[in-house]
């Protein structure tokens, strides 16, 4: 375990000038990920204004029970992750390292059920995207593929963005089991964990947009 401080990088002039430049890098970074999904939430929220009553139907169609685990699997996992990095910062490697595999099992666990849940959908022709057929048998069924729309596109950008957190998560047990250089560490982890509670952030305002506002 190394134990000298750390020295900035040539273009930096000290570390916490480093860490300031590092941190700004990554919240210019969720901040524009941040517009992709308030445009998509900003259109769903016009769109159910002014089609309460059908996009509430559509939306029983949802399984509030798979969305409900997963949303407890992920803010478990936000728990974790957030154990993980008080141990890196403490210099646990072992307890960081079972903490970091615990939540990368929970975010691939969430994946897992969404894409039970995909499929689910699909064998009941409620996929309006690629071309699959898309049967409604509720009112409106224009209305309805337009909310099933959102979904797929909704759901399916949360988790392209969940796969990478994942690989990064992977790519941190990868780092922590090595524990070359500790104070890089610290800010990889500080990194990964920014990442992983945007996630968090935008899968409950996902799921309360769409599982939870049937009435």
């Amino acid at each position: 375990m190394p134990t000298d401080e750390p020295v900035p990088a040539e273009q930096f002039d000290d570390m916490a000038q480093q860490r300031r430049s590092i941190h700004l890098g990554m919240w210019a970074f969720l901040a524009t990920e941040l517009l992709l999904f308030g445009g998509l939430f900003a259109g769903f929220t016009v769109y159910r204004v002014q089609h309460g009553a059908v996009f509430a139907e559509a939306a029983t169609h949802l399984d509030l029970t798979l969305g409900s685990i997963n949303t407890a699997l992920l803010l478990t996992s936000g728990l974790t992750l957030f154990a993980a990095e008080q141990a890196i910062t403490d210099r646990h490697r072992g307890t960081g390292l079972l903490f970091l595999l615990a939540t990368t099992l929970l975010g691939a666990v969430f994946l897992g059920i969404k894409g039970y849940e995909w499929y689910a959908e699909a064998s009941h022709n409620l996929v309006p995207v690629l071309g699959w057929p898309f049967h409604y048998e509720g009112q409106s069924p224009a209305i309805a593929e337009l909310f099933f729309n959102f979904y797929f596109i909704m759901t399916g950008l949360h988790a392209a963005h969940m796969l990478m957190g994942v690989i990064a998560l992977g790519a941190m047990v990868f780092l922590v089991g090595r524990w070359r250089d500790a104070h890089k560490l610290d800010r990889q982890i500080r990194m990964v964990g920014l990442y992983w509670a945007f996630v968090d952030v935008v899968w409950i305002f996902v799921f309360t947009s769409l599982y939870l506002l049937r009435a």
